[in-house]
């Protein structure tokens, strides 16, 4: 943190609540394969879970940018955290009253919680340091993240998939309508409850959060345009560009991991359960991968690294497509370890250069991209549904080679600018 070393205690607070958002991206994911058995619904039906969460970041994320310019980094991050509570209780109402739709507006809360909580801790986290160590600082940050999305879903696998009855869409479209009543009852309240244990625990970081002090104040920069901000910021191609690339990186991160529990039970036979071991095997790649990349770019230049990964993402979903069995499953696990630095480092790279009073809003444009994740997804479930797991990751394909373009250029201006 060098010579902003009185905020390091903030860093550490600001940094969990990457874990925070990190927790519900991953519940997400199992929570597809939950609502296909408990609903016998297609992959095209489960996959609203995922556009009703990331179109809440679309939704949000300008919102939340011009609520933290009007006030502080603490009010935003007290507003995120008081609406991703608020959604994880009416998962309550939305079980006994066994909704689908009030599941989603449930989730649509709580992700736009999430949506103020990123818009918020990442250019704050930016903001702790010297420019030329942001993108590693973030990335930093960003290694609580993947941590949170193990714990979401060990929370899913042991709270919510083990509670699923074996029964399928086939075996309950035979049942009595009171027994299959009765069986998704308890698989709902499972849901529920779980979620509402996430809320108790935001509820008491709110309060530690609400008396502690951080860093940020009120922007009193004086006058100030939108659409010349947002000129400044459409005339910069790398950050014109990055939003782009930062779309297609949130679609092919949701993609892969909606779909990784489906892809090893029809490779494998495994049911979600156990299939979903696969899914925290390709977090804790994730995880160590994070943390090996930040220790590598201190050496070598950020855009070279988000370059060779996409390279390497791109062959390792070549071989998921085309490899059925355990080496599929292998290579589908590698695609995680392939995408742990892009989030952070497109971020990072599309910032560099921009002045603190564009960066707010400029991270908001940022933080929306995420509404990839919402598009992209429902297009790889209908591939899905029509030729099946295996195929469905030529969308994740697509995604991985825009990443590749992106990267290639900006590695290529970087290396000019360095001789």
């Amino acid at each position: 943190m060098g010579r902003n070393i009185k905020y390091i205690g903030a860093f550490i607070l600001v940094s969990l609540l990457f874990l925070l958002w990190g927790v519900a991206n991953n519940m997400n994911d199992t929570l597809l394969a939950a609502f296909k058995r408990i609903m016998s619904m297609s992959d095209l039906q489960t996959s609203f879970v995922q556009f009703a969460f990331f179109g809440a970041y679309f939704c949000i994320a300008l919102p939340a940018a011009l609520f933290i310019r009007r006030f502080t980094y603490k009010a935003g991050i007290i507003l995120g955290l008081v609406l991703y509570a608020a959604g994880t209780m009416l998962f309550y109402p939305a079980g006994q009253s066994a909704s689908y739709p009030f599941f989603l507006f449930a989730i649509y809360v709580m992700a736009s919680g999430c949506a103020v909580l990123e818009t918020t801790a990442n250019p704050l986290i930016l903001s702790m340091g010297p420019q030329e160590s942001a993108t590693r600082r973030l990335n930093i940050a960003q290694t609580f993240n993947p941590v949170g999305a193990i714990c979401g879903i060990l929370l899913s696998r042991h709270f919510i998939l083990s509670e699923l009855n074996a029964a399928g869409a086939a075996e309950r479209a035979g049942m009595d309508a009171g027994a299959l009543r009765q069986i998704q009852a308890h698989e709902l309240d499972a849901v529920s409850g779980t979620y509402m244990l996430l809320g108790c625990i935001l509820v008491v970081l709110l309060f530690v959060i609400a008396f502690t002090k951080m860093p940020g104040g009120r922007d009193d920069s004086g006058a100030w345009s939108f659409r010349e901000t947002a000129g400044r910021m459409w005339s910069r191609r790398r950050y014109r560009y990055g939003v782009l690339a930062q779309f297609f990186y949130v679609g092919v991160q949701t993609g892969v991991w909606s779909f990784t529990i489906r892809y090893v039970m029809a490779c494998s036979g495994a049911d979600e359960s156990r299939a979903s071991l696969v899914f925290l095997a390709s977090i804790v790649a994730f995880t160590l991968f994070r943390f090996f990349f930040t220790w590598l770019m201190k050496y070598v230049r950020p855009s070279r690294l988000l370059a060779s990964a996409a390279v390497a993402g791109v062959v390792c979903v070549l071989v998921t497509m085309t490899c059925a069995g355990p080496v599929g499953i292998v290579a589908l696990v590698a695609i995680s370890a392939c995408m742990s630095l892009m989030f952070p480092t497109i971020y990072g790279i599309a910032l560099e250069g921009i002045g603190q009073e564009d960066a707010k809003i400029a991270a908001s444009g940022l933080i929306m991209a995420i509404l990839g994740g919402a598009l992209i997804t429902p297009l790889q479930a209908l591939v899905s549904d029509c030729a099946g797991a295996a195929v469905s990751f030529v969308v994740p394909l697509v995604c991985f080679a825009v990443i590749l373009v992106y990267s290639s250029g900006i590695n290529h201006a970087d290396s000019i600018k360095t001789k």
